[in-house]
């Protein structure tokens, strides 16, 4: 399990997904001394995706996902003879029409001045750069150039790639920078500590003030909390669909598809599409435009 895990070492959010989703495998087997054949067996596999059964569809799949990933891995280095999430099936998710956050709502969260300036700047930068998630929260200092406006990524797969940001992110950035020329552009509340399980990796430390690397699972339960208020629906949005919402309304602003996959960096248009789906934002624009009672 440990070397297939290193496979994703420039892939850390696929990394900590599937280290989860092994970790409930040798908890099922018993434990990490128990032989790969004794462990990771179709009863097994089974044992392990019941502990999502009751989540959503993308949930089960993304786990289930890393068992057959796993699987393939075993196979070709010849330690399993068949593939043990065989009886497996995928859960079919139901389409979402409803990603892409109105302009008007979102604007008014991220101008919000009650917010702490590190998320402020953390959700404009995601909207504006259109990135994910991932991609903004592993960005050092060294990676920022802001004169260019534009920040060194390593995306899905490892590659080196740059994303763009407007004027609200840059008036912003130096604020929070505050002549930081090291370490984590977006840090946690409080120092890493020095040993013990919780110490992180010196990468993800800022040696000036000491604190870690603000967390994916932080950063969105932050945006969830705060974006509530504005959710009509009361349940609040994630960090990707700050993505999908800029791809959307740039979309609906006209943009064509290849500047769609320029800005999102998608290395198919095929991919596009469930962002440029336009949504209820512009039926509604429509619908309002046609009023038939529209006064002219």
């Amino acid at each position: 399990m440990a070397r297939f895990l290193a496979r994703f070492a420039d892939a850390p959010a696929t990394r900590r997904t599937y280290a989860e989703t092994l970790a409930v495998l040798t908890e099922t087997a018993g434990g990490p001394g128990v032989p790969l054949d004794a462990a990771f067996t179709p009863a097994a596999a089974a044992a392990v995706m019941s502990r999502w059964a009751e989540r959503s569809p993308a949930t089960f799949n993304k786990h289930l996902a890393a068992l057959r990933s796993l699987a393939a891995f075993c196979a070709r280095e010849e330690w399993l003879t068949a593939d043990p999430t065989r009886k497996l099936e995928r859960r079919r998710a139901a389409a979402r029409r409803d990603r892409a956050i109105p302009a008007a709502r979102l604007e008014a969260l991220l101008a919000d001045g009650a917010h702490a300036l590190r998320e402020r700047v953390l959700w404009r930068m995601l909207y504006e750069t259109a990135a994910r998630a991932e991609e903004i929260l592993t960005l050092d200092v060294g990676d920022l150039d802001t004169a260019g406006r534009r920040a060194r990524v390593r995306a899905k797969g490892g590659a080196i790639e740059y994303v763009h940001w407007a004027t609200p992110t840059a008036r912003l950035l130096p604020r929070l920078l505050a002549g930081r020329s090291s370490g984590p552009v977006f840090c946690s509340d409080r120092r890493s500590p020095a040993a013990g399980s919780r110490a992180r990796a010196l990468a993800d430390i800022d040696p000036a003030t000491g604190r870690g690397r603000l967390s994916y699972p932080r950063a969105e339960y932050l945006f969830k909390q705060a974006s509530m208020a504005h959710d009509p629906h009361g349940q609040g949005w994630t960090l990707h669909q700050l993505r999908h919402s800029a791809l959307t309304h740039l979309a609906a602003a006209g943009r064509s598809a290849a500047e769609l996959q320029a800005k999102s960096r998608h290395a198919h248009l095929s991919t596009l599409g469930a962002y440029v789906r336009l949504g209820e934002e512009t039926a509604a624009r429509i619908t309002a435009e046609h009023d038939p009672h529209r006064r002219r």
